[in-house]
């Protein structure tokens, strides 16, 4: 059997577009076509239908309108929606007869129910989503979101929002770098969506109607804890509220107050981890950016500094008064 010349795919979804087709992709839309030749380190751009062949010209693509590939895009998310609602209610008139006899025993409700696995944490989220009447308080740490991930937040999110329930979200100042992220805060704007920002977050967390709320068990989410007892409850939605007077709405910019020799305001919070002994690993974690974004910074701030080991570089943080200004 002959090899297959077909070239690899890129090994990425639409929603993390490479470097080359992101730059090719621009480049396009500015001239209004692009060789096709220079398109080679980007085949991505055709397989996600951003570029189309010029009919006038063999050797030349032309670019998709952005709003006319993110509908596109969009459509089958849409269709997974409304498929997963007429599931939901088929679910819902299945159950019903056993809810009837659970309402007539005793409350099972637990303050603490372990869930482990993908499927039971979605199917506990998917239920307190439909009994939720009036509020969704959630915190997102880490940087852009999977596509898969956006798509269930958004199917859950407009099945809320479409029973006039107020949603708050919190996000990391990262997020706003993420094109879907981004894409799906325009999918949810409204007046009962607001969505917010801030430089580090605590771990995920859902609250709803301030009754249960969800949170991870394990750091890879595999495992998750439902709360249902009031006082713990009520404990998160304050720390929510704390976190959410601080943040800073997603469209509107944000402005640093000036620091000394021209650190930023992610440099002196990636300092302060630093001077207390967080690894690189776990400061890009806390502040959802990459390792390699982390240690960019990281470098920067040496650079600045005059430092020439990270030993000298927690010294030189501590002498330099960086670390007590007010954020």
């Amino acid at each position: 059997m002959a090899a297959s010349t077909t070239k690899p795919t890129h090994p990425h979804g639409i929603a993390e577009l490479c470097d080359d087709g992101a730059r090719l992709y621009a480049i396009a839309l500015r001239t209004g076509r692009i060789a096709r030749a220079d398109v080679e380190a980007a085949p991505c751009l055709i397989e996600f239908a951003l570029l189309h062949p010029d009919p006038d010209a063999a050797d030349w693509l032309r670019p998709v309108a952005p709003s006319a590939a993110l509908a596109q895009h969009l459509h089958p998310i849409e269709r997974e929606i409304q498929e997963r609602r007429r599931h939901s209610l088929a679910l819902a008139e299945c159950f019903e007869p056993f809810m009837d006899i659970s309402a007539q025993g005793p409350s099972t409700n637990h303050a603490i129910t372990v869930l482990e696995g993908v499927n039971r944490i979605n199917a506990s989220l998917d239920l307190a989503t439909a009994e939720c009447r009036s509020e969704v308080l959630t915190v997102q740490p880490g940087g852009g979101r999977p596509e898969d991930i956006l798509s269930r937040s958004l199917e859950r999110g407009l099945s809320v929002v479409d029973r006039g329930i107020r949603i708050r979200t919190l996000y990391q100042h990262t997020a706003r770098h993420s094109q879907s992220t981004l894409a799906y805060a325009e999918r949810m704007a409204g007046d009962h969506v607001e969505i917010r920002t801030l430089e580090e977050l605590i771990e995920r967390l859902i609250v709803f109607d301030r009754t249960v709320a969800f949170i991870p068990a394990q750091d890879d989410r595999m495992v998750a804890l439902e709360l249902r007892h009031p006082g713990l409850v009520e404990y998160l939605a304050k720390v929510f509220e704390q976190l959410w007077t601080r943040a800073a709405p997603l469209l509107e910019e944000i402005k640093y107050e000036p620091t000394p020799d021209g650190i930023s305001g992610v440099q002196r919070s990636i300092a302060q981890l630093l001077v207390e002994g967080h690894v690189d690993d776990s400061i890009a974690r806390r502040l959802g950016m990459n390792v390699r974004t982390c240690r960019a910074h990281v470098a920067k701030l040496s650079a600045t500094l005059g430092s020439t080991s990270r030993a000298q570089l927690g010294y030189l943080i501590s002498r330099s008064g960086i670390l007590d200004q007010d954020s």
